[in-house]
């Protein structure tokens, strides 16, 4: 059973087995997340992405490349939903979160580290993207033995430190 803990901090300074990102469809790299972890893993990452997600990747889907410059051995990249786009299916947000576990096991990772996907600037109400991360996480058959969330801020750890409690 995976154990779902929390950290404040920067997802790509995680000593994890796989770091998750956030990506866009194009799998090309861009703000948030999904920058963040292009910028610090350096160009090993892009160079991957666009070998592997030629034509991209699709909502709710999940994919690896090189972790690059990262402490991470692999990055799995998912593509949430957008919200604010009108992409509004809850069951494309938790795929996310399965899809990445499954690419997990088939990496042979035991540690990795999410961010709470669709909840920037894809715009999704936060009380149900951290609802949707820690169930799904919970509730999903993997060998992973920590899905570690990351915080990027204060009030964001106390939400799903609040939402941990109560489960």
């Amino acid at each position: 059973m995976t154990r779902v803990t929390l950290v404040r901090g920067d997802i790509t300074r995680q000593h994890v087995d796989a770091v998750v990102n956030a990506a866009n469809r194009a799998m090309r790299g861009g703000g948030g997340v999904d920058g963040a972890i292009h910028r610090a893993g350096g160009p090993g990452i892009l160079a991957d992405c666009i070998a592997r997600f030629p034509h991209g990747l699709a909502t709710g889907d999940a994919g690896w490349t090189t972790a690059g410059d990262l402490p991470a051995r692999w990055v799995i990249h998912v593509v949430g939903p957008n919200h604010t786009a009108g992409e509004r299916d809850r069951s494309l947000l938790t795929s996310c979160y399965r899809r990445a576990l499954e690419v997990a096991d088939d990496l042979g990772a035991t540690t990795a580290a999410f961010p709470l996907i669709s909840a920037g600037i894809y715009g999704w109400p936060l009380d149900d993207a951290v609802d949707a991360a820690v169930s799904t996480l919970r509730d999903t058959p993997s060998q992973v033995a920590e899905a570690r969330i990351v915080a990027f801020d204060q009030a964001m750890y106390d939400r799903v430190e609040r939402r941990l409690a109560a489960s």
